[in-house]
């Protein structure tokens, strides 16, 4: 049995994105008071295109970063839009629109300014403030009591805001630190080398020898998109057994090349591979990931970042010593992100109220501990912890607060997707604009112009 309503807190939201729209939308829902932070002057996180790049280091190493979003001019979902959205307010095609399958970035910003509009969370916002501190005010000891101050700036040499909140959500995502290898020539190399993050438009490379680093998704869309106006495009990848569709592009482009990875950089320009052959490069853009990151938060150790492993966390969610005043939304990968963002977000806003309770930080430290020891046995690294690639697992985890499982009609088109995506990576996402059946069984399955007026979807 569910206990009623225990209180209602003051809570900070850090992040405007996704995941901190969602978590601001169930927390008030559950009675709470709600003030989201970001840094930014609207909503979107990551969906935020952003033209700038790093001025001051092109590999994305300062700390904090001047801007946020990573995305790419010609960036696409590689999810159909129809199993992105918000279990409760689907992702439909607009008019007037973009109206593919899988849209461009643009339209998942547009979703979200619409998703925050419908909702009302824009009066909770405030804008152009970026958070500086984030810290305990007594002791993990403090138990129940524990309460947190933040120190906002508003941008541009505005006031300073310190504010005392019964809790903290962090949601100020994880595709913005440049996470890069470790390679030998690194600093000495003279020529040009970004990281993806600072990557907008293939126009600069026109005519260069670019080598790719990393041969994941941004890999392949950055190769696919430099090839037309590159001299050479030479992918490093860990492995040299490469998915079907990236087979078919390098076959079919003679300047496109695949090798293993980068023993080493010279100063004159060469790129010298494990295997012993080289190239002289005029470009080298790291396509390696990104790495979780909160310059703001002070837990005195309690919480920390170990090879991309945020620790110690009870369900990628709660640090057990400061659960649930301080909780994470958006920490999990490979998962169909914003409905899991709304279960993180309910369970989060039901803790917070007294309608479910959390185990003790003991049981909490022991599952999280046989969670780790699972995942060495398993042979899986400890930057992979928060990779879930589980839809089993995400049910398990709405069952928590409440939350439904997913239905089966957007599982199956995230894993279609996926396995089009796999063995035909250059066309799959526009194969599908011209395929009725998932709209068909899509719109059978859910009231999908419930939220909207007709007239206004584009079927």
């Amino acid at each position: 049995m569910i206990p009623e309503i225990k209180q209602s807190n003051h809570v900070c939201v850090i992040g405007a994105g996704p995941s901190g729209l969602a978590a601001a939308r169930e927390l008030r829902r559950e009675g709470h008071s709600v003030v989201v932070v970001e840094q930014h002057h609207d909503v979107g996180g990551q969906w935020l295109y952003d033209p700038r790049v790093e001025e001051e280091d092109a590999l994305g190493r300062v700390t904090p970063l001047e801007v946020h979003s990573s995305v790419y001019a010609s960036l696409r979902a590689n999810s159909p839009r129809l199993a992105m959205g918000f279990t409760d307010f689907p992702f439909l095609a607009r008019k007037g629109r973009d109206a593919r399958m899988f849209p461009g970035h643009r339209e998942l910003y547009l979703y979200l300014r619409d998703f925050c509009e419908w909702f009302g969370l824009r009066e909770l916002i405030r804008f152009n403030t970026r958070v500086d501190n984030v810290a305990m005010v007594g002791s993990a000891e403090s138990g129940n009591n524990l309460k947190w101050v933040v120190r906002s700036k508003e941008k541009n040499g505005g006031k300073v805001v310190e504010e005392i909140f019964d809790a903290v959500v962090v949601a100020n995502g994880h595709y913005s630190q440049p996470r890069l290898p470790n390679i030998k020539g690194m600093d000495v190399w003279t020529r040009k080398q970004i990281h993806s993050h600072v990557y907008r438009v293939p126009e600069p490379y026109r005519d260069e020898v670019v080598v790719i680093v990393g041969s994941s998704v941004s890999g392949q869309d950055i190769s696919l998109e430099l090839v037309s106006v590159a001299k050479e495009v030479h992918i490093s990848s860990k492995s040299l057994e490469i998915s079907e569709g990236l087979s078919k592009v390098i076959s079919k482009y003679p300047n496109l090349h695949l090798h293993l990875q980068i023993d080493s950089l010279c100063e004159d320009g060469q790129v010298l591979f494990v295997d012993g052959s080289f190239v002289i490069a005029d470009s080298i853009i790291y396509c390696t990931g990104y790495s979780y990151t909160f310059p703001f938060l002070d837990t005195k150790g309690i919480v920390v970042v170990d090879d991309n492993r945020v620790e110690p966390l009870y369900e990628h969610t709660f640090p057990p010593l400061l659960a649930p005043s301080l909780s994470f939304v958006g920490i999990p990968k490979k998962i169909i992100g914003f409905s899991f963002f709304e279960s993180q977000a309910k369970w989060i806003a039901q803790l917070l109220s007294g309608k479910r309770t959390l185990p003790s930080p003991d049981d909490m430290m022991k599952a999280i501990k046989e969670f780790y020891r699972t995942k060495e046995i398993e042979g899986i690294p400890k930057c992979k912890t928060h990779d879930i690639a589980n839809f089993e697992y995400c049910d398990m985890y709405g069952d928590n607060c409440g939350f439904p499982h997913l239905e089966e009609w957007r599982k199956e088109m995230w894993l279609s997707a996926f396995t089009d995506g796999f063995s035909n990576y250059e066309t799959y996402r526009d194969q599908w604009d011209n395929d009725d059946e998932w709209l068909r069984v899509a719109y059978q399955s859910h009231d999908f112009t419930q939220l909207y007026d007709a007239n206004d979807v584009a079927l």
